[in-house]
Formats: C-alpha cells, sequence, structure tokens
C-alpha cells in the first residue's frame, strides 16, 4: 500500500476559493518562528492566523532554497508583506561544516498529528448496511481453540474467490445512522487483524493470521484487504459547499469531545465532503425556562471549536478536533469556519 509522506505541503499553493485579502491575522502574531521537532502546519499556521485553514492563500514558495514546499526543524517562518499583501515564506538556515547534512524528507513536519489519526487511515472501515452479515466468517481456531492471534490459523466458512489472497478481519461495531432522518449511513467494521489465504477446501477456507490488534474470535467477518492510496497529505480548505451537519459518534464510544478527539459526521462525499474540510464546530444551545414569561426558550449555538476532515465516506466522514475552545459532545453542529 503506498503511502504519501504527511506534511507535504505540495500544491498547496494551489489554491481556495478565497482571496488572500480575506486572511485574518492574528494580533499578536510574532515575527518569525522556528520550526522544532513535534510542530504541525496547523500550529504553526494557528501562530500566524486567525483563519489558519488559510494557509495556502498566502504560502509564499521561495525558489532559493531546496525542497521550498517541505518546511523541517530548524527552519525559520515569516510573514511579511509582498504588493500589499501578507505573505509566509521560509528561511532555511544551513550550517557548513566538514560534512554535508542529507535532510530526510520524513523529517518535514506534519499537517495535523499522525499519530492520533494512524489507524484510522489505514485500517479503519466504514460498510454498508449489512455487508458484514454477508461475508465469510471465522468457524474456528487451530486444534478447535475459540480465541487465536497473530502467528496463528484460522477457518473460515464462506463464499470466496480463489483470487484473492490476502483478508482483513473485522467485528462489527456502531451503526451510524442520521440523527434527523433516521437513515443508515453505515455501519463500522473494527479492524482485529489480517491472514492469509493458506487453502480452500469447497467452502472452508484455511488463513494464516499475520496480525492481530487482539483475539480473533469465532464469527469475525473477513473482507478483501482494501488496496488504495492512503489521503495522508492535507491541505487545508474551506468547503466548497453549505454544510449544516453534526457530530455523531466519537472514537472510543464516548460522548465528550475535546482537542485531537477523532469524531464522526454525518455528511460525506455525497454531500460534497471533501479530505482537508476544515469545518467550525457550534456548541448547541440548549433550553432553559424564563422565569418571567414561564415558557421555554431556545438558547443559540455558539462556536466553540475546529476541526478537518481526514477521510471520507459516502454518506459520513471522520474529522480531528483541532481546537475545542469549551467542551463539546455528540450532537455539536458542523458548519462551514
Amino acid at each position: 500500500m503506498k503511502k504519501r509522506i504527511l506534511g507535504l505541503l505540495g500544491a498547496i499553493v494551489l489554491a481556495t476559493q478565497v482571496n488572500a485579502d480575506e486572511v485574518q491575522l492574528r494580533a499578536d502574531y510574532p515575527d518569525q518562528h522556528v520550526v522544532v521537532k513535534g510542530d504541525t502546519l496547523w500550529d504553526i499556521s494557528n501562530t500566524f492566523l486567525n483563519t489558519p485553514w488559510m494557509w495556502p492563500e498566502i504560502w509564499h514558495v521561495n525558489p532559493q532554497i531546496e525542497n521550498p514546499h517541505l518546511i523541517y526543524p530548524g527552519d525559520i517562518v515569516r510573514l511579511i508583506y509582498l504588493d500589499g499583501k501578507p505573505r509566509i515564506v521560509i528561511d532555511r538556515v544551513v550550517k557548513l561544516s566538514p560534512q554535508m547534512r542529507v535532510i530526510d524528507e520524513r523529517e518535514a513536519i506534519a499537517s495535523i498529528p499522525l499519530d492520533r489519526i494512524n489507524n484510522f487511515l489505514s485500517r479503519s472501515r466504514v460498510v454498508d448496511d449489512g455487508q458484514l452479515e454477508a461475508a465469510p466468517y471465522v468457524v474456528s481456531g487451530e486444534n478447535k481453540r475459540l480465541l487465536t492471534g497473530e502467528g496463528d490459523r484460522v477457518y473460515a466458512r464462506g463464499d470466496f474467490d480463489a483470487s484473492i489472497a490476502a483478508y482483513g478481519i473485522y467485528r462489527k461495531g456502531q451503526i451510524y445512522k442520521d440523527p434527523q432522518t433516521g437513515e443508515v449511513l453505515g455501519v463500522e467494521a473494527t479492524d482485529i487483524g489480517s491472514g492469509r489465504m493458506r487453502a480452500l477446501d469447497e467452502s472452508v477456507a484455511t488463513l494464516a493470521l499475520t496480525r492481530s490488534t487482539q483475539e480473533v474470535r469465532i464469527g469475525d467477518r473477513l473482507l478483501e484487504d482494501e488496496e488504495r492510496t492512503i489521503e495522508s497529505t492535507f491541505y487545508p480548505s474551506a468547503p466548497d459547499v453549505d454544510v449544516d451537519g453534526e457530530i455523531i459518534a466519537v472514537e472510543g464510544g464516548v460522548n465528550q469531545v475535546g482537542k485531537m478527539s477523532v469524531v464522526v459526521l454525518n455528511r460525506g462525499q455525497r454531500e460534497g465532503i471533501k479530505i482537508g474540510n476544515v469545518m467550525a464546530i457550534y456548541k448547541r444551545g440548549g433550553e432553559i425556562r424564563d422565569r418571567i414569561k414561564g415558557d421555554m426558550v431556545q438558547l443559540p449555538d455558539e462556536r466553540a471549536g475546529l476541526l478537518m476532515v481526514f477521510r471520507t465516506f459516502e454518506k459520513l466522514s471522520l474529522g480531528l478536533v483541532l481546537e475545542a475552545e469549551r467542551p463539546l459532545s455528540t450532537k455539536d453542529k458542523v458548519k462551514n469556519p
């Protein structure tokens, strides 16, 4: 599976639809920022801008340095004005020494923290309702064991394609429904492990477990391994469409949402949501009783955070909360930033 390096700015200079004139600078932005290990593109953008997702609008490539689209620890990020417009530039300090220093592209800083979303990029799946029930399933472990793991063999039954050599092993997780319409948006297929086909005798297959995140159980389902390019280079952008959705689930099955939480949104590819889209999170206003008039009053929603979409499916998407000004929860709304 080919994986692009997280943090490449690549074609980030290419664009969003908002003019650079609309970029909002922080009142307290520094003269410069020295990049350190652990920085992310989002952190640096947030140092200079009130609208960090508009970083591409003011990025200025310096042709005098090698790999001007990559940012490394030790680089100096400065905000300058060209033709009266703000521009972000990079100064790369090169120290002369008897030995040449080779910079590995993998040292470039990340767009957002990869460790928080790595599993959701490579292993997480959302499938259609009924897809897991129709898939082959584990009937026994080696020597009739009920629980098995990496290095063991398992036996599975179902409709197999002899040309498929590798399978992912999954367990049915949460069913995602639209809170407004009740439509099933997808079913979480929890990653359990992987296996390779060793033998196929009619409808019973023997698989060697090559990886396991937890014990494989009888009834776990097999799906063909996904061969896809992982979108791990993120270009922060405002959505091209009007967004009116909400947070329907949080990683780990909890209800509370904080900074760096992975959340599920009830909007996906069919609604025009794209990887890299930044959305504002609005804390849903509650109902209170007016003690003067005696009736119920709906309080307004209040903007309380930002998230970035890092993976999309047909009917829903996954986002990482980058800013949370107050405690958030499921049912809070997401809108254009």
